[in-house]
């Protein structure tokens, strides 16, 4: 109890100085969602704005405490400072409360947060700019200001509700809902999703998905995009878990969903080729390595200097054999 005593005292203290600063201020007009996976516990953040950078103001999670989103004319501090209240043993609800309680600035900010055990809060300022607003519903909630329609944030939950797949797809879904419903008034330039662990087993550094556009005409559409290429490398680390655990036929399982994923990327063909070799399946992987060479000489460069590091099999003529391509 004094832990919590303590460290609440001292964030109400920290955050009067932070709020006394007019230069903390940050006009970020956007929507965002803040949600928690029930079959996971990932929590997460996804944003959209006409303001560059926007996922460097707006999100902030941490594995196993929760998830923040701050925004219209945004105090940073919102951010931090509600993960230090969570997890000092405060819920969202408590802890958003806290900080609005000695924020003289609280009619315009927009703050929502979700907590470990899926609790969620939000405010919207009576001066947030037209058009503002937000919903909430199990373990989430959607909220914007500055929109082209008063509909968007209904757009966005229903989208999230009903799409499929993990959380990173409903967090995708609601970003393409808001999108489509209008959005930002003022256009689009930036996004940004980050996703955290629900177990406070994690360390508090841990990110399962954490992508940004910082500056885009299409910003949506260009997450979309990197949110294909996240799970390409994500089927490509679990095939080389797959590798140095034995399971051959699951790392290439893994290895052909991520280039499925990615055809155009060089690598990843490359590494499975070189994670064959290993395997001792050298003559089936040549005419592999040899398009890859063919298509850029560096990567028979790059073979050449993986002799001595353990990343290829330590067999000089198998070496000399791909070399010799």
């Amino acid at each position: 109890m004094s832990r919590i005593i303590f460290v609440t005292n001292a964030i109400i203290l920290l955050s009067t100085v932070f709020y006394a600063r007019e230069s903390h201020i940050r006009p970020v007009h956007t929507y965002s969602i803040v949600a928690h996976d029930t079959r996971t516990g990932e929590m997460g953040v996804a944003v959209q704005s006409h303001w560059f950078s926007v996922g460097s103001v707006v999100s902030w999670a941490e594995a196993g405490v929760g998830a923040v989103a701050t925004q219209s004319f945004a105090e940073v501090s919102y951010g931090p400072l509600g993960l230090e209240l969570m997890r000092g043993g405060k819920t969202a609800p408590e802890a958003l409360k806290a900080l609005l309680s000695i924020d003289e600035h609280a009619d315009v900010r927009q703050v929502a947060m979700v907590d470990a055990s899926g609790l969620v809060t939000v405010h919207t300022g009576k001066k947030c700019l037209e058009a503002a607003g937000h919903i909430t519903g199990p373990g989430y909630s959607c909220q914007a200001n500055m929109m082209e329609k008063a509909t968007v944030w209904h757009a966005m939950a229903r989208a999230y509700e009903s799409a499929k797949g993990d959380l990173l797809d409903k967090l995708m879904a609601a970003l393409e809902a808001a999108q489509a419903e209008g959005g930002d008034i003022r256009g689009k330039q930036s996004a940004a999703i980050l996703i955290v662990p629900g177990t406070k087993d994690a360390p508090a550094w841990q990110r399962t998905v954490d992508l940004r556009i910082e500056d885009h005409p299409d910003p949506i559409t260009e997450m979309k995009r990197l949110v294909t290429v996240h799970r390409a490398y994500v089927h490509m680390n679990k095939g080389d878990e797959l590798m140095t655990k034995g399971d051959l036929e699951g790392a290439l399982e893994e290895y052909a969903a991520a280039e499925k994923l990615y055809p155009e990327n060089i690598e990843m063909p490359y590494w499975t080729a070189i994670g064959l070799v290993n395997a001792g399946q050298v003559d089936k992987v040549l005419p592999m390595l040899k398009k890859i060479f063919d298509e850029n000489p560096k990567w028979k460069e790059l073979t050449r200097r993986l002799r001595g590091t353990g990343l290829i099999v330590d067999d000089e003529e198998i070496v000399q054999k791909i070399l010799a391509l």
